[in-house]
């Protein structure tokens, strides 16, 4: 389950920190115990990403859909009618 402090992170922030994670999990060294704690720090890290992606593809969505279907003065085109 993501934490209160992970949804208040912005996209930038989240994707450095599993960024870090990765690299931590790839360089080795670690305690199995805390190979564990940093993959399931990147799984809830991973998620808020993904939250934000995925808002992101809404808000174009949305704009591309406004852009089809509306003229300049926000009423619908003349060739939809």
């Amino acid at each position: 389950m993501t934490s209160k402090v992970d949804e208040a992170l912005g996209y930038e922030q989240a994707r450095d920190e599993l960024i870090e994670v990765v690299r931590r999990l790839e360089a080795g060294g670690t305690t199995l115990e805390e190979s564990l704690a940093l993959w399931e720090r990147g799984e809830e890290l991973a998620k808020v990403c993904r939250r934000w992606l995925e808002g992101a593809r809404a808000r174009l969505d949305a704009a591309l859909a406004g852009e089809d279907g509306e003229g300049a003065d926000g009423s619908a085109d003349a060739e939809s009618e």
